[in-house]
């Protein structure tokens, strides 16, 4: 599940160097009313949302969430109502698919050439249900990796590993979410020789297998449960964990860690020696928006260099629109040579397509894991 990927591929992939000019003008984009928006709790920085509101006209009603699983159960429960714009993770294809609970998208409103191509492709590919075309569109990507207090623990080699959440040495004093922390046990379990290499990876492929292979990860997990501090579950969990609740050694998201080292504090950021979990969070529309014309206003204004890059420094994450990163501070781009050094980009791990059933299975494990 490895990919080969470097930071001028994920940012400035060639092939599409010349952007086309935006589909739309400032006349068109100078609307009105309101757009409202269900989106991971720290994607839309103040800045950014004022920046959209001056421009447009358009007023935001930001509704934060901090997991896939809310996004789904909200719009399950409304029909697909309620919001213009929610913002599944890529890997999320195979369980929205069958819900039909979005909408594809006019790409004549789109200035899709903005964006890297590799990641406006999943769109095309994974989300085109129904051959209506794409359901998805690519807004922030990022890992999930390993984050520490410097002023309290060091990683013993070059990097860290997924492993040092669950070591002796950091007992009670680190956090995860539940299932990727699972996850990431079980790479650290591979990588240790206590699991055939290959197993979390096949996991995917069938029920069996998934049982097989989480029973033994679960297994595991429960028997070093008691060094586990905190289950986190968005990212001002994942902030205060390192600031105030005496985490010292945490599996996270990239975007909360390098903010706070962004704000001076003694917090790092890393990918672990067994490859990062890497993800691009989208932009979908449900079948019930009511504020389409604003939909595509706001995407063609995340869509331009300037806000994206501006949004970088603030959320910590990564922007797929080509050059965003050219108008972000050099705090950014030091954040981010430091939490890929090497050949960490390299070792990415693209976190694999979920089908239903292996989602409904997995969250079986992490209640038994957090019951026992």
């Amino acid at each position: 599940m490895k990919t080969q990927i470097s930071r001028r591929s994920i940012l400035k992939m060639s092939g599409a160097a010349a952007l086309a000019a935006p589909l739309y003008s400032k006349s068109a984009l100078a609307s009105s009313g309101e757009v409202n928006i269900l989106m991971w709790s720290d994607y839309l920085p103040p800045e950014f949302i004022a920046g959209f509101e001056a421009e447009t006209g358009i007023k935001v009603n930001y509704t934060g969430i901090g997991s896939n699983e809310e996004i789904i159960n909200k719009m399950k429960a409304t029909k697909g109502q309620g919001f213009d714009i929610v913002s599944p993770t890529n890997n999320r294809s195979l369980q929205w698919g069958p819900l039909e609970l979005l909408q594809p998208f006019d790409m004549n409103k789109v200035n899709i050439d903005a964006v890297n191509p590799a990641m406006a492709k999943i769109g095309t590919v994974a989300w085109n249900f129904a051959d209506q075309g794409s359901h998805w569109l690519p807004h922030i990507w990022g890992t999930e990796g390993i984050a520490y207090r410097t002023d309290k623990w060091l990683p013993a080699g070059d990097a860290p590993s997924y492993g040092d959440v669950w070591s002796e040495e950091n007992a009670g004093k680190t956090m995860g979410r539940a299932h990727s922390m699972m996850l990431g046990a079980g790479l650290y379990m591979e990588a240790s020789g206590q699991m055939e290499p290959g197993s979390v990876w096949a996991a995917y492929g069938d029920e069996d297998t998934m049982r097989k292979v989480w029973g033994q990860i679960a297994d595991w997990c429960i028997s070093y449960k008691s060094r586990i501090k905190l289950i986190w579950n968005d990212a001002d969990t994942q902030k205060n964990g390192l600031l105030n609740e005496g985490v010292v050694v945490g599996q996270t998201w990239d975007g909360p860690p390098l903010a706070l080292k962004s704000a001076g504090e003694p917090v790092h950021y890393q990918a672990p020696v067994e490859g990062a979990m890497a993800w691009v969070d989208g932009i979908s529309m449900p079948v019930g928006a009511t504020n389409t014309e604003q939909v595509y206003a706001f995407i063609n204004y995340a869509y331009q260099k300037q806000p994206a890059g501006k949004a970088i420094d603030s959320h910590g994450y990564n922007s797929p629109v080509l050059g965003a990163d050219t108008f972000s501070g050099d705090t950014y781009k030091k954040n981010f040579a430091e939490a890929y050094p090497g050949d960490s980009l390299a070792n990415l791990n693209p976190w694999p397509a979920e089908a239903p059933w292996y989602a409904d299975v997995r969250t079986e494990f992490v209640n038994k894991f957090k019951s026992a």
